[in-house]
């Protein structure tokens, strides 16, 4: 009975490594991405930072209602 304990324990544990490690290569590869100067070139082109100006204000709106 206790190694199927012990069993389930570690599949929890090595699931979580997955995850992370997955998360990991999500956000290593996106850094891949970007570092590239046509795809920042491009996004520059696009005007990503006016995208992100304009939503931080409904951003900063929704923190203050989630805190009430």
């Amino acid at each position: 009975m206790r190694s199927s304990e012990d069993t389930n324990h570690f599949g929890t544990d090595k699931e979580t490594l997955y995850l992370l490690g997955g998360a990991a290569l999500i956000l290593f590869g996106t850094g891949m991405i970007l570092s590239n100067p046509i795809v920042r070139r491009y996004l520059g082109q696009i005007g990503v930072g006016s995208l992100l100006t304009a939503a931080l204000p409904d951003f900063d709106r929704y923190l203050k209602l989630r805190n009430m």
